[in-house]
């Protein structure tokens, strides 16, 4: 492998994440833990705890865990649409966290300056251009910018429309790409296209030290790429935020339990938003059930269509020196290539 190479392309996301690598894994509720979250930031990547909507004593209690498991920087996520997400801001804030991440929606300016006063670095998800641009006029210190490839809740734009929408335009910040990673190779050719880093999270969902349940992983192991799909929306009278997981009983008979709704709203049995109500609860407790109950007929199985790329459980540690190996081989080889025509590559 060429250091002088692979630390050229590493700089910018290394410096800001203080990480060997950067490399981050997704915060994925139930599954992102501090033993998941510490073994990354300790494998030189970059961790990031899921915050959901944990009672507050609880997400204290796994920030204080996950610092006495490692020494290394890594992020809390926060839910903008949880309960408890007013509550969540002031926890880390007092916590000193050095790093957080808004997900779920996106953020006023004022939690984002609220979250920068504490002394972090912050980050948002980006799912759109003007999204992006709008959180960069806010201030935040960092971009995810993931597409609809991801998993669990995820916006309409694939990735290869975001790389040339945002990446190719915006360098105010550090650019980290997201949704439907998997190769190290291809993690070569987005931080050649000007990506500071890159983001997993299927791929570190069936890592070894992954609490996740051994049929959850299973399902994952044995997934195409088609098997990932969007939680369906059948009639705009009952609004569905998209979420993408495993197609299984649930999913199907989600799409019943609209059609049914749909029928009792035109005869009049029921109010719209007393069907909403019942949209929105259908999934409630269905992502705790398939991590930690192996329910993976009901359960929600989140993953982006990455999965269709993972072939076998590995440990975070074999998860990491493979990507940034592959990495190194990939720059190498383009390296070579460039050489052997002639072509001048002090710049590469």
């Amino acid at each position: 492998m060429n250091n002088a190479i692979v630390d050229k392309f590493f700089k910018r996301g290394r410096d800001f994440l203080g990480t060997h690598y950067p490399v981050m894994c997704g915060a994925m509720t139930w599954v992102s833990e501090p033993k998941l979250v510490s073994g990354v930031s300790n494998a030189g990547g970059f961790g990031c705890l899921a915050g959901g909507n944990t009672p507050i004593d609880i997400l204290r209690g796994q920030i204080e865990q996950t610092r006495r498991l490692t020494d290394k920087p890594f992020a809390v996520n926060l839910i903008t649409i949880a309960p408890l997400y007013k509550e969540h801001l002031a926890l880390v804030k007092e916590m000193d966290v050095p790093f957080i991440i808004f997900a779920g929606s996106f953020p006023r300016e004022k939690e984002i300056r609220i979250a920068k006063q504490s002394g972090a670095k912050v980050l948002t998800f980006a799912s759109t251009q003007s999204i992006a641009e709008r959180m960069i006029g806010y201030g935040v210190d960092g971009l995810i910018l993931e597409g609809m490839e991801a998993g669990g809740h995820v916006g309409h734009v694939t990735l290869t429309i975001l790389l040339q929408q945002v990446l190719f335009n915006f360098d105010q910040v550090p650019i980290f790409v997201a949704g439907g990673l998997a190769s190290g190779r291809m993690c070569a050719h987005l931080l050649l296209m000007g990506a500071a880093g890159v983001q997993f999270g299927t791929r570190f969902a069936v890592a070894t030290e992954s609490i996740a349940h051994k049929k959850f992983k299973e399902r994952f192991i044995k997934a195409n790429a088609r098997d990932a799909v969007s939680t369906p929306q059948i009639d705009s009278r009952l609004p569905v935020v998209a979420v993408r997981a495993l197609r299984n009983r649930g999913h199907a008979d989600f799409s019943k339990l609209q059609m049914e709704l749909l029928k009792r709203l035109e005869s009049g049995s029921i109010g719209r938003v007393e069907a909403q109500l019942e949209v929105e609860s259908y999934w409630v407790g269905a992502l705790r059930r398939a991590v930690m109950d192996g329910d993976t007929d009901y359960g929600s199985l989140m993953a982006g269509q990455s999965v269709g790329l993972i072939t076998k459980e590995q440990s975070i540690q074999e998860i990491v020196d493979e990507v940034v190996g592959d990495i190194g081989k990939e720059f190498n080889k383009i390296h070579a290539s460039l050489h052997l025509e002639g072509m001048p590559v002090e710049t590469f």
